[in-house]
C-alpha cells in the first residue's frame, strides 16, 4: 500500500491555513526578537547569574564552616556545659525537671501506635514526665483507636493525657497552643515535640535536657532526622540527599556560628519560658515552627543542634504527598519573610550580623533565591538562550557554578553520590512547584495557608514488600499527569529542537 502523503490526509485549505499561521508566527518572531526578546533575555541572564553567585557564595561559605567545625572538633559538649543528670538523695525525683512530651496527630491510622509507644518508652522518672497526645482526627474510628492506645499505656502507669478539641483552627500550631493551656503544663519546665511518625530512642531526654539545664541562654535543642524508608524507592533516595544536606550542613552551620537555625517542627526540646517569652505558637503561616524560632531568636535566645542524636521518621513515599509537603515548606517561609522582615530589621536585642544572617542567608538565599534560580535559570532562561543564540551565558555561570553547587549538595549523603544525575533532574522537576509556592507566599495568594497533612504509611511500609496495597482512584487528569511539568518539558524540548 502506497504511503499516504500529508496532502491526502489533510485538506488543501487546512494545509494552507497551517502554513499561513506558521509564516505569521515566524514573521512576528522576526520583528520582536531583536528589539524586545534579546534585551529581555539578556537582563534575565544577568539577574539569574547574580542569584547563582549568591547561592554559590553561600554554599562555599557553609562548606568552609563545616570543614572548620570538623577540623577543630567543635562538638556541642565543648561549646556548652553538659553534665549528666544525677540522682539526689535528699530531693529525690524532684531534682529532675518536669518534661512535657507533645504528639500532635491527625488521622494517623498507620503510625499512631509507633509514635505513642516510642514516647511512652522514653527513659525519665515517671512522675517527672507527661505524655500529651493532641488528636485532631476527624475520623471517629481513628479517634477511638488513639484514645484506646492512650488508655492502654495509662493502665501501665504512664502519665499520658489524651486531648481533643472541637475544631482544627490553626492546624498543628493551634493544637500545640491549645495543649499548652492545660493546667498541668504550668508545672513543666521543658516541652518536647514529636510528629506522629517520629520514634525517639529511650535515651533522648538524657542527651538533650542537660544542655538546657546547665545553659540558661539556650531555648532549643534540635535533633537530627533519620529516615526509616530512605531505600524504599528512587524518590525517597532523592529526598534523603536534600534533607541530609540540610541537617549535615545548614543546621550545623547555623548552630555553630550564630546559634540560630530554623526549628524543624519536631524532634526538638524547647524551654517553656523561652517559648512563652517569644509569644507562643502562632498560626499566621504554615511554618509555625520557623515562626517561633525566628521570634525566639529576636528575643536573644540561642539554639543548639545535635547532629549525633538521630530520631527515626518517615519520608513521603508518594509524589502527591511530597508535592503537598514541598508546597508548605516553600510557601510558608516566603510568607513568613514577608510578615517578619521589618520586625527583624528594627529589632534592637540582636546584633547586626545576626540580622544579616537571618534576612540574607536564612531567608533570601536559602528560602527564596535557591528555589527561584533553579527553575527560572535552568528550566526557562538557559533553554531560551538556545533559541536565541544572540544571548550568551558565560561558561562559569552555565557549567562551573552549578557543578560545584551540586557536588557540595551531595556531601551530606556520600552513599548516593552515584545518583547525582537523577537528583539534578528530580530537583529541576520539583523547582517548578517550589517556585510557584514561593511566589504564592510572597504575594499571599490563594493557597498561602493551605495545610495538607503529609500521608504516612508506618507499618504499611513493611507489608508493602509482600502485599500490594490497593490503589486509590484518581479523577483529576491534571493531578495525575502534572500538566505544568509536561508543559515545561515541552518548552525545553521545543527550545532545543530549533
Amino acid at each position: 500500500m502506497d504511503r499516504l502523503s500529508s496532502t491526502t490526509i489533510l485538506p488543501d485549505t487546512f494545509q494552507g491555513t497551517r502554513d499561513d499561521f506558521s509564516m505569521q508566527i515566524a514573521l512576528i518572531w522576526g520583528q520582536i526578537k531583536a528589539p524586545l526578546i534579546v534585551p529581555l533575555l539578556r537582563l534575565a541572564v544577568i539577574i539569574c547569574l547574580i542569584m547563582s553567585l549568591m547561592l554559590f557564595i553561600e554554599r562555599v561559605y557553609m562548606g568552609i564552616v563545616i570543614m572548620l567545625v570538623k577540623l577543630f572538633g567543635r562538638k556541642p559538649e565543648r561549646r556548652y556545659k553538659w553534665e549528666p543528670t544525677k540522682d539526689d538523695v535528699e530531693l529525690g525525683n524532684s531534682a529532675y525537671p518536669m518534661v512535657l512530651v507533645q504528639i500532635p496527630m491527625y488521622n494517623e491510622r498507620e503510625v499512631y501506635q509507633l509514635s505513642i509507644g516510642a514516647a511512652c518508652g522514653l527513659s525519665w522518672p515517671s512522675d517527672r514526665i507527661i505524655i500529651q497526645v493532641l488528636d485532631d482526627s476527624t475520623d471517629p474510628t481513628i479517634k477511638d483507636l488513639v484514645e484506646l492506645e492512650c488508655q492502654r499505656w495509662a493502665s501501665k502507669g504512664i502519665n499520658i493525657k489524651y486531648e481533643i478539641r472541637d475544631n482544627r483552627n490553626g492546624y498543628k500550631a493551634g493544637a500545640l497552643k491549645e495543649g499548652m493551656k492545660r493546667n498541668y503544663v504550668k508545672h513543666c519546665d521543658y516541652v518536647v515535640i514529636f510528629d506522629a511518625d517520629f520514634q525517639p530512642e529511650p535515651d533522648f531526654l538524657w542527651r538533650t535536657i542537660p544542655f538546657l539545664v546547665h545553659n540558661p541562654e539556650l531555648a532549643l535543642v534540635q535533633a537530627r532526622w533519620k529516615f526509616v524508608n530512605a531505600d524504599e524507592c528512587l524518590m525517597t533516595r532523592m529526598q534523603e540527599m536534600s534533607l541530609d544536606y540540610h541537617f549535615t550542613v545548614e543546621q550545623e552551620v547555623g548552630s555553630s556560628t550564630y546559634a540560630f537555625f530554623g526549628f524543624n517542627g519536631t524532634a526538638g526540646v524547647w524551654r517553656i519560658a523561652a517559648l512563652n517569652e517569644a509569644g507562643g505558637w502562632k498560626d499566621r503561616t504554615t511554618v509555625e515552627d520557623m515562626d517561633l524560632a525566628v521570634r525566639a531568636s529576636l528575643k536573644g535566645w540561642k539554639f543548639l543542634y545535635l547532629g549525633s542524636l538521630k530520631v527515626k521518621n518517615e519520608l513521603p513515599s508518594t509524589l502527591k504527598a511530597y508535592r503537598y509537603q514541598q508546597h508548605r515548606w516553600s510557601c510558608g517561609p516566603a510568607n513568613l519573610f514577608r510578615k517578619m522582615v521589618m520586625e527583624i530589621i528594627t529589632n534592637k536585642k540582636v546584633s547586626t550580623w545576626k540580622k544579616v544572617h537571618v534576612i540574607y542567608s536564612f531567608f533570601v538565599v536559602r528560602k527564596l533565591v535557591a528555589h527561584i534560580v533553579t527553575f527560572i535559570f535552568y528550566c526557562i532562561v538557559l533553554p531560551a538562550t538556545v533559541l536565541v543564540p544572540e544571548v550568551e551565558v558565560p561558561k562559569w555561570g552555565a557549567v562551573y557554578i552549578p557543578s560545584i553547587i551540586t557536588i557540595l549538595n551531595a556531601v551530606g549523603t556520600p552513599r548516593s553520590f552515584h545518583l547525582l544525575v537523577f537528583w539534578i533532574l528530580f530537583e529541576n522537576a520539583m523547582s517548578l512547584h517550589r517556585t510557584k509556592a514561593t511566589f504564592i507566599g510572597l504575594l499571599e495568594a490563594g493557597r498561602v495557608n493551605e495545610w495538607i497533612v503529609t500521608e504516612k504509611l508506618g507499618d504499611a511500609l513493611k507489608a508493602k514488600a509482600t502485599t500490594k496495597l490497593p490503589r486509590k482512584p484518581r479523577f483529576r487528569f491534571g493531578e495525575r499527569y502534572m500538566l505544568s511539568n509536561l508543559s515545561c518539558c515541552y518548552y525545553t524540548h521545543a527550545c532545543h529542537s530549533n
